[in-house]
C-alpha cells in the first residue's frame, strides 16, 4: 500500500523527480524525464509495480526527516533498539545519465539494514531481465536499463523478481547505493562518485537558495517553495511541470485523476511574478522563453498546456493494470484537456509578456509580433464560450474568469503601446475592445441581487477564480462588487475556512461525478483578496493556517480535505507553491535587495 500523499518527500535533478516515503521506499520515479514511463509505480498500485525500499530490518517508519538546509537533499533518521542510522537521498544534477543516490550512515550502535529493489518498467507493467555485470546489478527491458552498484560493495541477491540486500552499519560507517538509468543500447554510463556528488549537490542547491531576495517573516516557507518550483523545472527548456505525478486523486476512490506532468499556461504570470520578486531572473527568463516558443504558431491553435519541450500532442490513455492510489481508477497518462478551448490562456500569455517586459526581462525581437497575432485572434474569439480555467469536461460556457482574462489581454496590449510608443499596434481598437469586454462582464457576469460575480453568464454558481478580479486590475479592491464577491465566495465555497474552486456536487458544471476538497491555490488567492479589501488580519491568519497544512518537509499537494486532515491530488503541486510565495509577498513582506 502506498502511504498518505503527505508522507512523501521530493527529490530530483531538474529533469525528473522521485517520491520517497517515510517508510524509506521510493514509490514513484520516471526516467529519464518527468513525463517518461515510471520504473517505480507502487504509488499507483502496489509494491509489485516497482519501488526501492531501504530501511532498518523490521522498521515501519522513520523517526524524523528533513531537507538539508537550502537544498533538495533529503535526510531521513531511523532509531532502533540497536542504534540509529541516517539515509541521505538525492539526485545529482546529471551529466548525461540520471542517477539516484542513497547513502546510509551509521549514527550510533549497529543497525541491520534491508534493501528491496523491484524494477518495473513502463508504469509497472514490464518485468526486466536482471544480471550481474562489472560489479553492478543490471536490469534491462526494451529501451530501458538500470544499473545498481554500492560503495563499498554490498552483497545482493535475487528473490521474487526483486534485488535484495542485507548489511549492518555501525557508527561512522557509510554505504552508498547508486542507481543509474540509460538507454539499453548504449554503453554503461560514466560512474559517479556518490560522496563527491553529495557535496556538489549541496553546494549547488545552497548557492541557488542564497540568491533568494525575500527577507520577510515567512522566509523558510518561501525558500522551500522556490526550491520546489526549481525542482519542477525541466532545465533543458525552462518549462515548469504542474506536478511530477499523475493520477493522485482529488477524492480517494474517485475518477478525478489526471496527469499533471506537463506545463500549463495558466500558471505563467503567477510563476513569473514569484520568480522575479524573489530574485530569480534567469529562471524567469527561461520560463518566459519556453512560453514564447510554445505559443508560436497559429493563434487559433493555442493550447492550455504543452509538453516539457513545447510538445503539442499529449494523448490521454488509461492504464488498466494499475489499480490507482487507494483504488482511485482510472490511472491516466497524457491529458485530454489539451484539446480544450480556454479563452483565459490568451490573457495569461499576454499578461506574462507584459509583466516580463515591465520587469526588465530582455524581449525577443519577434515576441511583439506573436503578441499582436494572439490579440488579433482574440478580438474575434472572445465572445465564444469555452471550457474555462478549470478544464471542465461538461458543455462550454461563457465563464466570467475567461472574459476577465480577455479584458486583461486588451488592457496589457494598450498599456504596452502607451508606454512604448515605438511599438506598432492599434491602441484605439484595443481600448474599444477592453471597454466592450468590461461592459459585458459587468452586465452579464454579475448578480446584483446576491452582490457577486458568478462562475458564468446566467449561472447561480460561484467560482474562486473571480477572487482574482482586483489583482488583475479589472475593478479596484474597494468596489462593492469586489467586496461582495469575496464575501459570497467565502460563504458559498468555504469548507472549514478554506475554499473549493467551485460547486462540485456531482451535478455541477464540470460534468464529473463526485465532489472535491479545498483547492489550496484558491485559498491563497483568498489571502490576497482579503488583504486587498482591507482585512489584513484575517488574511494573515488564513495564510498561517495554510502554512500549517504543509507536510513535515514543507510540501503541498493540490487539495486538502479538512474532514480527514489529508492532502489530496498530484504532489507536490507547483500552483500551490506559487500561491504560497505570492501570499507571502502580498502580506506586506516584499522582496528586498541585500
Amino acid at each position: 500500500m502506498a502511504q498518505r500523499i503527505e508522507d512523501y518527500a521530493l527529490i530530483g535533478d531538474h529533469q525528473t523527480a522521485a517520491l520517497v516515503g517515510r517508510d524509506g521506499s521510493v514509490d514513484w520515479l520516471c526516467f529519464p524525464r518527468f513525463d517518461s514511463a515510471a520504473c517505480f509505480a507502487a504509488l499507483l498500485g502496489d509494491a509489485d509495480k516497482g519501488h526501492w525500499r531501504l530501511a532498518p530490518a523490521g522498521a515501519d517508519t522513520c523517526a524524523r526527516r528533513t531537507y538539508l538546509d537550502g537544498s533538495l537533499v533529503l535526510e531521513t533518521v531511523w532509531e532502533t533498539a540497536s542504534g540509529s542510522v541516517r539515509v541521505v537521498d538525492f539526485m545529482p544534477q546529471r551529466d548525461r545519465a540520471p542517477d539516484l543516490v542513497r547513502i546510509v550512515e551509521g549514527v550510533s550502535g549497529a543497525v541491520e539494514m534491508r534493501g528491496v529493489l523491484r524494477v518495473r518498467f513502463d508504469y509497472g507493467r514490464v518485468v526486466p531481465w536482471v544480471r550481474r555485470c562489472d560489479g553492478h546489478r543490471v536490469a534491462v527491458a526494451g529501451p530501458d536499463s538500470l544499473w545498481l552498484r554500492s560503495e563499498p560493495a554490498v552483497r545482493t541477491y535475487g528473490r521474487n523478481l526483486s534485488t535484495r540486500s542485507e548489511f549492518t552499519v555501525s557508527a561512522g560507517q557509510r554505504v552508498a547505493f547508486v542507481l543509474t538509468w540509460h538507454p539499453s543500447h548504449e554503453p554503461r554510463p560514466r560512474l559517479v562518485d556518490p560522496y563527491d556528488s553529495l557535496e556538489r549537490s549541496l553546494a549547488d542547491w545552497r548557492a541557488w537558495s542564497a540568491r533568494c531576495r525575500y527577507r520577510g517573516p515567512y522566509q523558510e516557507a518561501v525558500t522551500r517553495s522556490l526550491i520546489t518550483l526549481k525542482a519542477l523545472t525541466y532545465e533543458p527548456t525552462g518549462g515548469i511541470v504542474a506536478a511530477p505525478t499523475t493520477s493522485l486523486p482529488e477524492v480517494p476512490g474517485g475518477v478525478r485523476n489526471w496527469d499533471y506532468r506537463y506545463c500549463w499556461l495558466r500558471d505563467s504570470t503567477l510563476t513569473l511574478g514569484a520568480l522575479v520578486a524573489a530574485g530569480y531572473q534567469e529562471e524567469a527568463a527561461a520560463w518566459r522563453d519556453w512560453l514564447l516558443r510554445a505559443v508560436a504558431g497559429n493563434p487559433a491553435d493555442l493550447q492550455i498546456m504543452y509538453g516539457l519541450g513545447g510538445e503539442r500532442r499529449l494523448p490521454e490513455l488509461e492504464l488498466p493494470w494499475l489499480r490507482g492510489y487507494e483504488r482511485s481508477a482510472p490511472v491516466r497518462v497524457g491529458n485530454g484537456a489539451v484539446g480544450q478551448f480556454q479563452l483565459d490562456v490568451y490573457g495569461e500569455v499576454l499578461d506574462s509578456f507584459s509583466y516580463a517586459r515591465a520587469r526588465g526581462l530582455a524581449a525577443e525581437p519577434h515576441a511583439w509580433k506573436i503578441q499582436q497575432a494572439l490579440m488579433e485572434f482574440l478580438e474575434s474569439a472572445w465572445r465564444e464560450p469555452d471550457e474555462g480555467l478549470w478544464e471542465v469536461r461538461g458543455p462550454r460556457r461563457h465563464f466570467v474568469h475567461s472574459k476577465v482574462m480577455a479584458w486583461v489581454a486588451a488592457d496589457r496590449m494598450v498599456r504596452t503601446v502607451e508606454s512604448r510608443p515605438g511599438l506598432p499596434g492599434d491602441a484605439s481598437r484595443w481600448r474599444a475592445l477592453r471597454e466592450a469586454v468590461h461592459r459585458e462582464v459587468c452586465a452579464r457576469g454579475y448578480d446584483p441581487e446576491r452582490g457577486t460575480f458568478t462562475q458564468s453568464y446566467g449561472s447561480a454558481e460561484l467560482d474562486a477564480a473571480t477572487l482574482l478580479i482586483p489583482r488583475l486590475g479589472f475593478l479596484p479592491p474597494s468596489d462593492p462588487r469586489v467586496v461582495g464577491t469575496v464575501d459570497a465566495v467565502r460563504r458559498e465555497l468555504g469548507v472549514d475556512g478554506l475554499l473549493r474552486r467551485y460547486t462540485a456536487d456531482g451535478t455541477s458544471v464540470d460534468g464529473l461525478p463526485g465532489t472535491e476538497s479545498a483547492f489550496l491555490v484558491c485559498s491563497f488567492w483568498l489571502v490576497d483578496a482579503l488583504r486587498l479589501t482591507g482585512r489584513a488580519k484575517e488574511a494573515r491568519a488564513l495564510y498561517e493556517r495554510l502554512l500549517a497544512l504543509r507536510n513535515d518537509v514543507g510540501l503541498l499537494a493540490e487539495e486538502y480535505d479538512p474532514a480527514t486532515g489529508r492532502q489530496l491530488g498530484n504532489f507536490p503541486q507547483a500552483f500551490s507553491h506559487i500561491g504560497l510565495v505570492g501570499g507571502a509577498l502580498s502580506l506586506g513582506a516584499p522582496a528586498t535587495a541585500d
